[in-house]
């Protein structure tokens, strides 16, 4: 997928996290709010979700290729991501929808880096959301480079609890 064509379709994604109300939107990978993160963005693409990143020239474990905990961070967010999407429209809602989509929080987290991630090229991840409970969503992960399959994950997502607040 050419840069110009990934630009394109981050345009027109439209993404769980832009529903996100501010006080869940300051995530270090999907957080809108954030000014120094990521802003991953996920959202539909057929029956599975897809986030698209171009990490940043610092994004670097050697010249030439991702460091490894950018590429957990993607599978991470992105999975939490899908899993709010899928209860969303479980819950008879889509994105944009004006329904204050779920929140979600990582329960466990398990990353398997099968290539070295090149740089220099836009990364996707695709997802698969699976039900496990009502408050608990696995997500399976593939990340790739181009065409590559660089990482796959396993993400357990919860329904965040309302005690997962900030305290004053």
């Amino acid at each position: 997928m050419t840069v110009e064509k990934v630009e394109q379709v981050e345009q027109v994604l439209r993404a769980i996290q832009d529903d996100y109300p501010d006080d869940f939107a300051w995530c270090y990978g999907c957080g809108q709010l954030n000014e120094n993160g990521h802003h991953f963005r996920t959202g539909w693409q057929g029956e599975n979700t897809i986030t698209i990143y171009n990490p940043s020239p610092d994004h670097i474990a050697l010249p030439g290729f991702v460091y490894g905990g950018v590429v957990a961070s993607l599978i991470d967010c992105h999975g939490t991501g899908s899993a709010a999407l899928m209860l969303h429209r479980k819950n008879g809602h889509e994105v944009g929808d004006d329904a204050e989509p779920p929140r979600f929080v990582t329960a466990s987290l398990k990353v398997e880096f099968k290539k070295p991630t090149p740089h220099g090229v836009p990364l996707k991840a695709i997802g698969t959301v699976h039900e496990i409970h009502p408050k608990k969503w696995k997500v399976d992960v593939e990340v790739f480079a181009n065409d590559i399959l660089c990482a796959t994950g396993e993400v357990m997502a919860v329904v965040m609890p309302s005690t997962f607040t900030k305290k004053e």
